[in-house]
């Protein structure tokens, strides 16, 4: 279980790629073939997935979910050819408004980016979901089952690589944007951690009059820019997606952004850039039940070594209708002193 943890840890937290890890292990005389930590990876995914689609439900019955994805490459397409396939991300997490529920993260890997793999995800979601304008999820609040809530800092981000382009000069229409959000951002972090009616309350005194003076600003300034402009086409995204930009204003529930789900999606973006890309569309599936439990681990600020062992070295034997005493919330208070367990090891 040590072994299979320290494996798992090196790839999907540290980022190390399994030749790696064997080219690691043999300098110290053990001889483990790539194609054997591949195996490894693999049938220790399956074993562990009871307990990540236990950590999908519990993330779906939040009242709001946060959702994302990115591409990853897959061995395995059409000729035996490189494919795009995507990692999707949903994160519970409420501790910005006070909260106590534990934060989760689930991961779900798909071959391409059609709007059904959202949809399979989310069949039997009901809530809020907060993503970026992606239209494969259009379909999804068509029946007022799922409520769109948008994402700021996307919309900033237009903004912001045009001031970058512009040289951070000051006074640009880009910059008075940039300066506008910011005061919204502002105002955020004054009610960070505060109950969702206080964090209402603020916003509406507060953030209101704010957006929509940046409404009006952004009407007026559109009518003098060429409607193919960088700074027109920033502006009609706002624009476009305002109602579920201004979401989080009327529930105190509901962030500003997605970072969240962005921050959740920062190891895979880190480990891509060193394993290229998944042996084949299976890896990506058993990616995806690891990323999930490392991802929660440390969202509730436990050692994803310990909690990996730990679980390796009981699921086997565990009954299946009590894996949730498996999930990382529920084993925190035994792995508080993981650095210790891991040097007994």
């Amino acid at each position: 279980a040590g072994m299979l943890a320290q494996v798992l840890v090196s790839k999907y937290c540290d980022h190390t790629p399994l030749y790696r890890q064997g080219q690691i292990y043999a300098r110290a005389g053990l001889e483990l073939h790539r194609s054997t930590l591949t195996d490894w990876v693999a049938q220790a995914a399956h074993l562990l997935t009871p307990l990540a689609e236990a950590i999908g439900r519990y993330v779906l019955k939040a009242y709001k979910v946060h959702g994302d994805d990115t591409p990853i490459r897959a061995l395995g397409g059409k000729g035996g050819k490189v494919h795009t396939g995507r990692l999707w991300v949903y994160v519970r997490d409420d501790r910005p408004s006070g909260d106590k529920a534990a934060p989760a993260v689930w991961f779900q890997y798909s071959v391409n980016r059609k709007g059904e793999h959202p949809g399979a995800h989310l069949a039997n979601y009901k809530g809020i979901l907060q993503v970026d304008a992606f239209a494969g999820y259009n379909a999804l609040f068509g029946d007022g089952r799922i409520i769109e809530a948008a994402c700021l800092a996307h919309a900033r981000r237009k903004y912001f690589d045009i001031h970058q382009h512009e040289h951070r000069a000051p006074g640009t229409l880009a910059h008075q944007a940039l300066q506008r959000i910011a005061r919204i951002y502002a105002v955020e972090a004054d009610i960070r951690g505060q109950p969702p009616d206080e964090r209402c309350r603020q916003r509406q005194a507060r953030t209101r009059p704010l957006l929509q003076e940046m409404h009006d600003w952004l009407n007026d300034t559109l009518g003098l820019l060429s409607a193919k402009s960088s700074m027109a086409l920033a502006i009609g995204y706002s624009l476009n997606n305002w109602r579920a930009l201004n979401r989080f204003v009327e529930d105190g529930r509901i962030e500003a952004d997605n970072n969240i789900a962005e921050r959740a999606l920062r190891a895979v973006a880190i480990g891509r850039k060193n394993y290229l890309h998944f042996g084949s569309d299976a890896g990506g599936h058993s990616a995806a039940v690891i990323y999930t439990l490392l991802g929660t681990a440390k969202l509730n600020e436990i050692d994803p070594q310990a909690y990996l062992r730990y679980v390796l070295e009981r699921i086997a034997d565990h009954p299946i209708c009590r894996i949730d005493e498996l999930l990382p919330w529920a084993v925190a208070d035994k792995l508080r002193g993981a650095p210790a367990l891991l040097r007994a090891a």
